[in-house]
């Protein structure tokens, strides 16, 4: 029995069921054509002549026989070229499938078969000219000749179908590369495209949710707060809470857009450096401690503006987490010749938490890494000689 990695190559070298039954039909009319050459040589004979019976009955019936043997050319070439020659000695019948083989071991470039039987099925042909009913044969020299003609014709065609099966197959082949990679491109582009909604979606609503824990928490710890401080807190809760859901209505209408290409910048939010003012006033208002030095006076790119915003956002929103009540620096500086420089560091805190930590989803800095590194810069962050946090950036000007 064939092994399965064979198995699986005989499938792909069948012909498809038109071109087998073409090939079928061409090598029934062969046989036929031969046999009814001497049939008509036969009616001229006694009817009890043993040759006469011999193709009246043997030769149809061995002619059956390599009908059926023909069927597994491909599984066993060799065998079934040796006996369809052997059987085409003294059946006039069997000389289509032993065309068929041969042209079938030529299209599949088996030359050292092909040596063997190309000798061997001339040979047969000379003694099947000189063997039959027909009193009148050629010459010796004749018959080679001839047998060779049909003989170069047959490996000749053979050979030129294989060569077109092959140009198909590479057409195929190249066709299912391109299709493969095509899908390979678009998986990519999925995957990149979810990692660039999920950060973003991150940085949107975790500084937006942290705000609101942070009020929710005074409101369920503080027992001294007045009716105002409440009233103010929970006006705070409300405002982030519905700037929350604005942001990540936004966010999501990336995802609904099935035009919108996925390289494309993000639609909303988009804020940039100048805004950076804007989140340390919120932060502020909230009861953050932090100091903005903006000391960037040239007009800084889109994208490295918003990588710039992004950054301090999420490091007011770790220091807001990790280190309530202690005070925030926020330097920003740089130039087109030196990049932009982004540090945020908060003090070290003092005393024990007023209120329990929020939940780390531990993606802040990790995003920050890869926002950094894919606008070309790099990011540093860790406890510093004093005890508190720093995070330091580097983007160059044009990220």
């Amino acid at each position: 029995m064939p092994a399965p990695e064979d198995a699986r190559a005989v499938a792909e070298e069948r012909p498809s069921r038109m071109a087998s039954t073409w090939r079928y039909a061409l090598a029934l009319a062969i046989s036929l054509f031969t046999w009814g050459v001497v049939m008509v040589t036969a009616s001229e004979r006694p009817a009890g002549d043993p040759k006469v019976m011999w193709f009246l009955l043997g030769d149809p019936a061995l002619g059956l026989l390599s009908f059926v043997l023909i069927r597994w050319r491909h599984r066993r070439p060799a065998l079934v070229a040796v006996v369809l020659t052997a059987f085409s000695f003294v059946s006039m019948t069997s000389s289509g499938p032993g065309s068929w083989i041969l042209g079938s071991i030529a299209s599949h470039r088996r030359w050292r078969l092909l040596a063997f039987v190309v000798p061997f099925s001339v040979l047969a042909g000379t003694v099947q000219e000189r063997v039959g009913l027909s009193e009148d044969t050629l010459p010796l020299w004749a018959s080679v000749a001839f047998g060779m003609l049909v003989a170069g014709i047959l490996v000749a065609t053979g050979y030129a179908m294989g060569s077109q099966r092959e140009l198909v197959d590479s057409y195929r082949d190249r066709a299912e590369t391109a299709e493969r990679e095509q899908r390979a491109r678009v998986a990519q582009a999925q995957a990149a495209e979810r990692t660039r909604i999920a950060r973003e979606m991150h940085d949107v609503l975790a500084h937006r949710i942290s705000l609101v824990a942070m009020n929710a928490g005074a409101l369920g710890y503080r027992t001294d707060l007045t009716a105002e401080e409440q009233a103010s807190a929970a006006q705070s809760i409300e405002e982030n809470a519905h700037r929350a859901l604005s942001d990540l209505r936004a966010v999501l209408g990336v995802l609904r857009d099935p035009t919108r290409p996925t390289d494309a910048e993000p639609e909303r939010p988009q804020p940039g450096l100048d805004d950076v003012a804007g989140l340390v006033a919120e932060e502020s208002s909230g009861g953050m401690r932090v100091r903005l030095s903006n000391r960037v006076e040239d007009e800084l790119p889109p994208g490295t503006g918003r990588t710039a915003y992004r950054i301090v956002q999420e490091a007011l929103t770790n220091a807001r987490k990790h280190a309530p009540g202690t005070a925030v620096t926020v330097d920003i500086f740089g130039s087109p010749d030196d990049g932009l420089v982004v540090a945020v560091r908060n003090a070290a805190p003092v005393g024990p938490a007023p209120r329990p930590a929020l939940p780390a989803s531990g993606l802040g800095l990790l995003g920050l890494a890869e926002r950094a590194a894919l606008a070309g810069g790099r990011i540093n962050h860790g406890v510093d000689a004093g005890g508190g946090y720093a995070v330091r950036a580097w983007i160059p000007w044009e990220s």
